[in-house]
């Protein structure tokens, strides 16, 4: 058996032999035509399937992912804010930027001061909020919720009910038939305008560092909406701040209070010293010596005085500078009738219902603010420079033309038609049956009469006047019975003592309070709004027909003219002509509109932005809303508060031109 069995092959035996050179050229085609017709199918079919799953990576999927990756960055960030300590962004900045000085409270702290008068705080236009107490069906839920102020939430969820409730009656200026709101009390109605956007926060902060608190603080509120006058018919609002400051005064010991309003809230009290003193019922029944006994100094911040030329912008096209730009970026998206929105006419069916827009309209006409070929800020030089700093001292006015180019703006002309303007066809509506829940005034203007608004050309702070009265008849008729934007002639005339003259300075007096005193603090060096180019806006159904030219440049480094839009300095809301014309010379001495010789002061902040995104909205800002965090101006406050007085600070601190270009007002004082 051990023969038959099969022996192991050898080394040599085991490797294959070499193909001879014919064998070669078969195996060779052979090795070629191996894979099979099926084999060849799988493999083409694995590599089109290898392409399209990398083509099936859609926008879709890009969007979840960036969303995705949005939310994780935001939600890490939100948890390492909750879980550091409090004292670590102040450690950040500080590392990188150098030790930051103490705020103002903690400073004067350390110098001793103490509380000493109570302070009374006037919110300006807007930034007070206000909560539903009744509404429509819409608005179920929402009881005592901020539907101003906030988070804004309904905005978002319910626009138009929105729109709905936040307007008011176009005819009387009140409360709609049905609809309840009213403004949010105490210190919380305008310490943030929304979560971590302060307004007075900062202010009352450092105010408690030396020993206020809510019964030496108080927040005069009220629903900015309405006519100053309003306040009082449907609020008692000018009774209550009476009754507050009566209250404050007799429990601190006699001592008067200091009153800070800011931005429209300085024409609002303006408005209260007026009505205070007249006699009942259309007034508070105070007396003529009212204010002196309980008044120690108004220091108006950003104070508004003879009005902004953006508030008429705001009500010919619910537009200014910004809104211009995004309409100019995306063009027809803020009109467009997509989704519904009509965005722009939404706003101003609203705004227009606001009688207290109209109390910012310029007053004192071309005397105050220009005519066709001049204006007191005529020779402004641009500056396109960015200060860093801001450096308490009174500067001198002089003009550095070696830094910056010269561009002459002729401010006087607040409104202007640049281009010859052609719209093809008639597209808007004569009645308001077409446009529905989004009618303006202008769609009983009609053609003929946009036509003619735009063949006039040139609008001056008086003929602006008419040209609202033109465009806009219902307004204009509720606002004239609460506001005047002349020059009295005689202010022992009886007619000067119908309250719409009230908040304007140049048609009254100051109370007899020879020891009281007014402050003008405002910021300065920042591009601020003072007139328009305007064109004809795309012909169509409801539109707003006019609009800010963006297209209109100086053609300068140094020009004024930016998008459509004329700069000169102020605060960025309010021209510097406004803030300090009043105390640096209409009220400066004894004169008409000042005939007890109260003491003015004018107090500017140059404006100095953030050195980075550490600082916030900056401790040295003059910005309208941010000069609120401003330590200088805080510190000004404070000290006052403490018992100082104008001398005590310095007198005036002036960085503009405001005493030259009041030398050019030809007003009778």
């Amino acid at each position: 058996m051990s023969m038959l069995r099969r022996r192991k092959p050898s080394e040599a035996e085991k490797k294959p032999p070499a193909p001879s050179q014919s064998d070669s050229s078969t195996s060779s085609s052979g090795a070629a035509a191996a894979p099979t017709e099926k084999e060849k199918e799988k493999d083409a079919a694995a590599a089109a399937g290898g392409r399209e799953r990398k083509v099936r990576w859609s926008c879709i999927d890009n969007c979840c992912w960036l969303i995705g990756c949005i939310c994780s960055v935001w939600w890490f960030l939100l948890f390492l804010y909750n879980a550091m300590p409090a004292s670590f962004p102040q450690y950040v900045t500080e590392a990188i930027t150098g030790p930051l000085p103490d705020p103002p409270g903690v400073k004067l702290a350390k110098e001793g001061l103490t509380a000493r008068h109570p302070v009374v705080f006037v919110p300006g236009i807007v930034t007070g909020g206000l909560e539903l107490w009744e509404g429509h069906q819409c608005a179920d839920g929402l009881f005592r919720k901020r539907l101003w102020g906030g988070t804004f939430g309904e905005v978002y969820k319910r626009p138009l009910c929105w729109v709905e409730h936040m307007s008011l009656d176009n005819e009387t200026g009140l409360d709609p038939q049905g609809i309840r709101v009213r403004p949010v009390t105490g210190l919380v109605a305008a310490d943030y305008f929304a979560p971590g956007y302060f307004v007075w926060a900062v202010l009352i902060a450092n105010l408690a560092r030396i020993g206020y608190e809510e019964k030496t603080m108080y927040m005069a509120a009220y629903d900015w909406r309405l006519s100053f006058q309003n306040t009082e018919v449907r609020d008692q609002t000018l009774s209550r701040i009476k009754v507050n400051i009566e209250l404050m005064v007799s429990t601190n010991g006699g001592k008067k209070v200091v009153v800070i309003p800011h931005s429209m809230g300085v024409l609002y009290f303006l408005h209260f010293m007026k009505w205070v003193e007249a006699p009942a019922p259309k007034g508070g029944g105070g007396g003529p010596n009212w204010c002196a006994k309980h008044i120690k100094a108004v220091m108006n911040i950003g104070g508004p005085f003879l009005g902004v030329p953006k508030a008429v912008t705001g009500l010919f096209s619910a537009e200014a500078k910004d809104v211009a730009v995004a309409r100019a970026i995306a063009p027809g998206v803020l009109d467009s009738d997509l989704f519904g929105l009509q965005t722009l006419r939404h706003v101003m069916r609203m705004t227009r219902t606001w009688d207290s827009t109209m109390s910012m309209i310029p007053k004192g006409g071309d005397t105050i603010w220009g005519g066709l070929d001049w204006s007191p800020e005529e020779g402004y030089v641009c500056n396109t420079k960015k200060q860093k700093n801001n450096d308490s001292h009174v500067s001198q006015d002089v003009n550095a033309e070696s830094d910056y180019q010269l561009h002459s703006a002729n401010y006087g002309r607040i409104i202007s038609f640049g281009k010859e303007d052609a719209v093809k066809g008639n597209n808007f509506a004569h009645s308001n049956a077409s446009c529905r829940e989004i009618w303006t005034e202008y769609h009983e203007l009609g053609w003929g009469g946009i036509k003619a608004v735009t063949d006039y050309k040139v609008y001056t702070a008086s003929s602006v006047l008419d040209l609202l009265h033109f465009v806009a008849p219902k307004m204009m008729q509720r606002g004239s019975a609460h506001f005047s934007y002349g020059i009295a002639d005689n202010l022992d005339d009886p007619e000067y003592e119908h309250y719409k003259y009230w908040s304007n300075p140049l048609e009254t007096k100051l109370p007899n309070a020879p020891d009281m005193e007014i402050y003008s603090m405002y910021g300065v060096g920042i591009p601020t709004e003072r007139a328009y180019v305007y064109k004809l806006a795309p012909s169509a159904e409801c539109n707003i027909p006019f609009q800010i030219d963006t297209s209109a440049e100086g053609g300068q480094d140094g020009s004024c003219l930016k998008g459509g839009v004329y700069l000169a300095n102020g605060d960025e809301t309010v021209p510097v002509l406004s803030a300090g014309y009043m105390c640096a010379k209409g009220w400066r001495g004894k004169t008409r509109f000042n005939p007890s010789g109260i003491k003015t002061y004018v107090r500017e902040y140059d404006h100095a932005p953030p050195a980075n995104l550490l600082e916030g909205r900056g401790t040295q800002s003059g910005a309208h809303v941010d000069i609120m965090g401003n330590f200088a101006l805080i510190e000004d406050v404070i000290r006052v508060a403490a018992g100082a007085t104008g001398e005590d600070l310095g007198g005036d601190q002036v960085y503009s031109d405001i005493f030259k270009w009041s030398e050019k007002v030809k007003l009778r004082i």
